[in-house]
């Protein structure tokens, strides 16, 4: 099956799909493909003035403008992959109808090309963490199953709102309100100390972004990152966010695969 999916054919036609997306993403702009570095460093500058030097969130934890751009890169990289996939199936309506092409393909190759971002977005953390003289921890080459995590949760996410696109457009406005409390509620800015009550610490952290994007920082920026099995004490509920993660990708798949023998009719 697996070798069916990926044949030379498919992996031609993945290449050059994701090779697309990423030169139409910034065609016309003056600074081009610099804005994949450029974007999560202002922003990160912006939020860093208020909210650290302001505000003083970050009081007490170690390295914390490593430990906030680190968050910012991985929430960006959620964001992208979602969003550039939301309009995916519809903006290739053409090819579809042109061409027998495997759907799944159309928002695969976008998630790819929200990856290529992410690894460039990860090397200039990589030299933040030397310049704040962030030391390497024994559990940084664990760092990569948080990553992983996030990108199956947002695969299946992407999969569901592409589907669900091609038959309601007011999707993506939705998508984009839902996006900005995500923002809020999940611990990206903030430490997560400074919430109130060990009850609403984890029920934040029951988002599979939270707890990914927490369990992160821990492995690669500091120990003092609190994370799901220190707060439910290694006890079964620290599964449920991988729990969450996987019925989305199975919900995801199935509502795409069901959708897609209409795409066609309906883009």
């Amino acid at each position: 099956m697996l070798k069916r999916l990926f044949s030379k054919k498919n992996r031609a036609l993945l290449s050059e799909l994701v090779r697309t997306d990423f030169k139409l993403r910034y065609q016309g702009s003056v600074l081009g493909y610099a804005w994949s570095l450029l974007r999560p460093l202002l922003i990160f500058i912006i939020l860093y003035l208020v909210f650290v030097k302001f505000l003083k969130l970050g009081n007490g934890v170690p390295h914390y403008p490593v430990y906030l751009l680190f968050g910012i890169v991985m929430w960006n990289f959620f964001v992208e992959m979602t969003m550039q996939s939301i309009g995916s199936i519809v903006g290739r309506g053409d090819l579809i109808r042109k061409i027998r092409i495997p759907r799944w393909m159309i928002v695969f190759s976008t998630s790819l090309s929200a990856l290529i971002n992410l690894g460039l977005n990860l090397v200039v953390v990589v030299v933040f963490m030397i310049i704040n003289g962030v030391g390497v921890l024994s559990t940084l080459p664990l760092t990569i199953l948080p990553l992983i995590e996030i990108y199956i949760f947002a695969l299946g996410v992407s999969f569901f709102l592409a589907a669900l696109f091609v038959r309601f457009r007011d999707v993506s406005y939705i998508w984009e309100v839902l996006l900005q409390a995500g923002f809020y509620i999940t611990p990206v800015l903030y430490p997560l100390s400074r919430i109130p009550g060990l009850t609403l610490q984890k029920i934040i952290l029951m988002n599979p972004m939270g707890q990914a994007m927490q369990d992160a920082r821990y492995t690669a920026i500091t120990h003092q990152a609190t994370t799901t099995y220190q707060l439910f004490n290694g006890g079964p509920y620290i599964f449920l966010p991988f729990a969450v993660v996987i019925v989305t990708v199975l919900i995801g798949l199935f509502y795409f695969k069901r959708e897609s023998k209409y795409f066609a009719e309906n883009i």
